[in-house]
């Protein structure tokens, strides 16, 4: 019997502010809450709450982890293949 495969995830890709927030994370265990909340993200890119938004721009999502305390907002491209984290709370 061939071995059943996980869903693909989706890859996770960081605006330039997120890019900078992430160069100011220098704790391990923020690293890792970090790690953690982007792997359920990239599992599962609808598990965040969507934000109110107009249609101009993408469908904003926000991601928190009350128990690591981790907030990312995101937005999710056409083809749900990548995550594009906006901004990192950690």
């Amino acid at each position: 019997m061939a071995p059943q495969h996980s869903p693909h995830r989706a890859r996770i890709a960081f605006s330039d502010s997120a890019a900078k927030q992430l160069e100011n994370i220098t704790s391990e265990a923020e690293i890792h809450a970090l790690d953690r909340a982007l792997v359920v993200v990239s599992d599962d890119p609808d598990v965040g709450e969507a934000l109110p938004a107009d249609s101009a721009g993408p469908q904003l999502r926000q991601y928190t982890d009350d128990i690591e305390h981790v907030r990312l907002l995101y937005w999710v491209t056409a083809l749900r293949s990548v995550v594009v984290v906006a901004y990192v709370e950690v």
